[in-house]
C-alpha cells in the first residue's frame, strides 16, 4: 500500500508541474506576441515561476521516498 501511495504522490505533483510550466510558457509566450519590447522582463518572470514550479515534483520525490520508507 506504501508503494501505491508513494506513486500516486510522485506521479501527481509530476503532472501538476507539466500542466503548471505549460500554462507559463504559453502565457509567457502570448505575452511576448502582444508586446516584444517587454521580452526580457517576460522571460526572467517565467524562469523565476518555472524554478518555483518545479519545486513541485521534487517535494512529491522526497514525500515518496518518505511515506515508502517510513
Amino acid at each position: 500500500m506504501e508503494f501505491l501511495a508513494a506513486a500516486l504522490v510522485i506521479g501527481l505533483g509530476a503532472i501538476g508541474a507539466g500542466v503548471g510550466n505549460g500554462m507559463i510558457v504559453s502565457k509567457t509566450v502570448e505575452g511576448i506576441a502582444r508586446q516584444p519590447e517587454a521580452r526580457g522582463q517576460l522571460q526572467a518572470t517565467m524562469f523565476i515561476g518555472v524554478g518555483i514550479v518545479e519545486v513541485v515534483p521534487i517535494i512529491g520525490v522526497v514525500l515518496g521516498f518518505l511515506i515508502y520508507f517510513a
